[in-house]
């Protein structure tokens, strides 16, 4: 497998200015750093919060290049009603986002709520598809046992395989995490290769993205040969270098 790493890479930064200890000006500077390390070692993606993607877009546009922009809904615990996920989805396919990570409400999944569920995955992803944006939907496996990581990934390829055409499949993902989910005893918060094996054992034709935990061009490598698309990665820089890197996400 010839594998051009940078073809896999989602460039990631998520955190608020309060959860960097950082001001709202210097955030944005972070957004643009990001954006330009995208622009200038081809990464696939910049992926950011929904208020900065028409800054990311101008300086892409300006750039001429082909990095995409991504966008998190209903960011981070998932738990928004289906309305004011659309509603955040929608201002950001207004601002011309490329693609749509919703984390989905994987707490009401857990409790049994499957239906509200299946609904929100149907027209969360109708939205996407029909303004012709890749969707991702974030499951969260730290908060998950293996079953439900498999059920939850069956759930999502269950509703788009009766839902939509199969040329669309391969446009939505599964996604591991959100990165920001907080476990114990050291736990990891991203993805594991047991997770993705999981996933992608139980989410038919549909793709599926490990974010967090990868820290490294080997495994990194591994991921992609298990199946795995896109890698979301806050160290994108460092893994196409070939370094490991210290950050969790």
């Amino acid at each position: 497998m010839n594998i051009i790493i940078q073809n896999h890479l989602d460039s990631t930064y998520l955190k608020t200015a309060e959860q960097a200890g950082i001001s709202e000006k210097e955030t944005v500077q972070q957004v643009k750093n990001l954006v330009q390390e995208c622009i200038d070692h081809n990464f696939v993606l910049a992926m950011i919060r929904p208020e900065y993607v028409t800054i990311a877009k101008q300086m892409i546009a300006e750039a001429t290049s082909k990095v995409v922009v991504g966008t998190v809904i209903g960011f981070h615990e998932g738990t928004k009603s289906i309305q004011d996920k659309l509603d955040e989805a929608q201002k950001a396919i207004d601002d011309n986002v490329d693609e749509l990570d919703y984390v989905i409400n994987y707490t009401a999944f857990k409790n049994g709520a499957i239906d509200l569920v299946k609904d929100e995955v149907y027209k969360g992803t109708k939205l996407g598809l029909d303004n012709n944006k890749k969707v991702k939907w974030i499951i969260e496996i730290a908060a998950l046992t293996d079953k439900q990581i498999a059920d939850i990934s069956a759930l999502i390829r269950d509703v788009v395989e009766a839902n939509f055409d199969k040329e669309k499949y391969a446009d939505v993902f599964v996604k591991s995490s959100t990165g920001f989910y907080k476990t114990t005893d050291n736990k990891p918060v991203g993805a594991t290769f047991k997770g993705m094996k999981i996933i992608k054992e139980n989410s038919g034709a549909l793709s599926i993205k490990a974010a967090g935990g990868v820290r490294n061009y080997e495994d990194a490598v591994k991921m992609i040969k298990l199946g795995v698309s896109r890698i979301g990665t806050s160290s994108a820089k460092k893994i196409a270098d070939g370094k490991t890197s210290e950050e969790e996400y």
